[in-house]
C-alpha cells in the first residue's frame, strides 16, 4: 500500500530525476536472478542528494509516527536500507539497529546488529521491495528476538503479486512511498517514456520471470 497518491507521484518523480530508477524497455538490464528487466532501481543513490534524502526521511518518519503509534526502535534491512533507516531513526529520535541476511559466522554471530530488547515495538525500514523474501527474512529474525514488529515502510515496490502474497501470508503491514504503477504514470506524464514503452513495461511487471524485450 502506498502512503498516498501525491507522495507516490512525487517520490517517483525524484527517483527518476536522480536516476535511482532507470527505465530502459529497449535495452533491458539483467538482474542477479537472471531475469531480463526494463527497469533498474538503486535507491542508495538517494543518500547522495541531501534535499531528496531529507524529503524521504521526513515523509517516512511522519508516516511512522502517525500510522504506528508508539515505536521503540527503527530497524534497517542490510545493506540497502541501513543509510535511510539511520536517517529515519535520527528524525524520530529513536534507536537504530540493522538486520543482516544471516547471522555472522564469527564473533558473536549476530544477525541483528545493535541493541534491541524483547517486547519492544519495532518498525522496519526497507529501500526496495521485489518478491519480499529478503525483507521478510529480516522480520523473521526480529520476531525470533521476541520484538513486536509493527510493520514495514519502504521507498519503492515493484508491485509484484508474489510480494503481496508473501507479505499477506506473513501478516506484515507494508507501506511504500511509491510503486511501479505510479512510477509508470509519472514517467508517461513527464514524457520520460512513451505510451508504447509503458505497454512493454506493464507486460514485464505482469510476468517478469518470462518476459522478453520486444
Amino acid at each position: 500500500m502506498i502512503f498516498d497518491k501525491d507522495t507516490a507521484k512525487k517520490t517517483a518523480e525524484v527517483l527518476l530525476q536522480i536516476h535511482a530508477i532507470k527505465l530502459q524497455p529497449n535495452d533491458p538490464f539483467t538482474w542477479a536472478s537472471g531475469w531480463k528487466s526494463p527497469i533498474y532501481c538503486d535507491n542508495r543513490i538517494v543518500l547522495s542528494f541531501p534535499q531528496i534524502r531529507t524529503y524521504i526521511r521526513e515523509t517516512m518518519g511522519k508516516h511512522i509516527a502517525n500510522h504506528y503509534g508508539k515505536v521503540d526502535v527503527i530497524a534497517g534491512v542490510a545493506t540497502g536500507a541501513i543509510g535511510i533507516g539511520i536517517l529515519v531513526a535520527e528524525y524520530l529520535g529513536l534507536p537504530f539497529v540493522y538486520v543482516r541476511p544471516e547471522p555472522k559466522s564469527h564473533g558473536r554471530q549476530n544477525q541483528i546488529e545493535g541493541f534491541v530488547e524483547a517486547g519492544q515495538n519495532v518498525v522496519v525500514v526497507e529501500d526496495l521491495i521485489s518478491t519480499g523474501k529478503s525483507s521478510l527474512n529480516a522480520v523473521k529474525a526480529l520476531k525470533e528476538a521476541k520484538v513486536n514488529v509493527k510493520g514495514m515502510v519502504a521507498i519503492f515496490s515493484y508491485g509484484f503479486e508474489i510480494a503481496e502474497q508473501n507479505f499477506g501470508n506473513a501478516n506484515v503491514d507494508l507501506h511504500t512511498l511509491s510503486n511501479y504503477e505510479n512510477l509508470l504514470e509519472q514517467a508517461v506524464d513527464t514524457n520520460y517514456i512513451t505510451a508504447k514503452e509503458q505497454e512493454v513495461l506493464t507486460r514485464w511487471n505482469a510476468n517478469p520471470s518470462e518476459w522478453n524485450a520486444i
